[in-house]
């Protein structure tokens, strides 16, 4: 049976990068993006070393989840094996996107791990965002150290090289990416100033519980 591509993933690889080119989160061809189609399990992803404002439709590649290209006649991320373990390890992630913003790589190249010192971090994000073990770029190694550092959280910085988030959609992993850029850019200028204090572990589960359960819930009619 011959599986249905959608033009939609494909419209949202493009958009997705231009949105993050134009929000100054990378520049060139850096970073890679890919998303999960949950009715065909089909990952559309961005071609390797083609700059975000010049991809169109025609040049996403479509891949089964062992890798296999459906369709496309470029090369795809050279990351691919990064977005396929965490596609395979992780059941409730649905896009990827890794990205070179600046705060975030100032962790990552100093082997930092981000800590929950932002309400809106710990509900989003995780309690923090460790930093992956090196390894080369592209490399099966990369992506063994980037599923075991990222656990069940949305990030992980990867050591040497950028920062990786995930979320149920494009949506969701892109609202994760500005807010682990914002709260490195915090870290980093209130390590500047004086001591951070981090969130206690127990109110970041109560956060977190809210987050889930019931922020930006309509009451239902006989609740006030």
């Amino acid at each position: 049976m011959k599986l249905e591509i959608s033009e939609k993933y494909k419209r949202l690889i493009v958009d997705t990068g231009r949105e993050l080119y134009k929000q100054s989160l990378t520049i060139g061809t850096w970073g890679n993006i890919s998303v999960l189609d949950p009715e065909t399990d089909l990952v559309y992803i961005k071609p390797s070393g083609m700059d975000y404002n010049e991809i169109n439709l025609k040049d996403v590649i479509v891949l089964d989840k062992k890798g296999k290209t459906i369709e496309g006649f470029r090369k795809p991320s050279i990351e691919m094996p990064m977005h396929l373990s965490i596609y395979n390890a992780r059941k409730d992630v649905g896009a990827i996107v890794h990205y070179h913003p600046i705060y975030s790589s100032v962790l990552a190249v100093t082997d930092f791990s981000l800590p929950g010192i932002c309400e809106d971090f710990v509900q989003i994000v995780g309690e923090k965002v460790l930093c992956a073990k090196y390894a080369l770029p592209g490399s099966g190694e990369l992506a063994e150290n980037a599923v075991a550092s990222l656990g069940n959280r949305n990030a992980v910085f990867l050591l040497n090289h950028g920062t990786l988030c995930v979320g149920k959609d494009m949506k969701e992993a892109m609202k994760v990416c500005y807010v682990v850029e914002k709260t490195a850019h915090i870290y980093i200028l209130s390590k500047n100033v004086g001591k951070c204090r981090v969130i206690p572990e127990e109110d970041i589960k109560i956060m977190q519980d809210f987050a889930k359960d019931a922020y930006g819930k309509q009451n239902e009619p006989n609740e006030r």
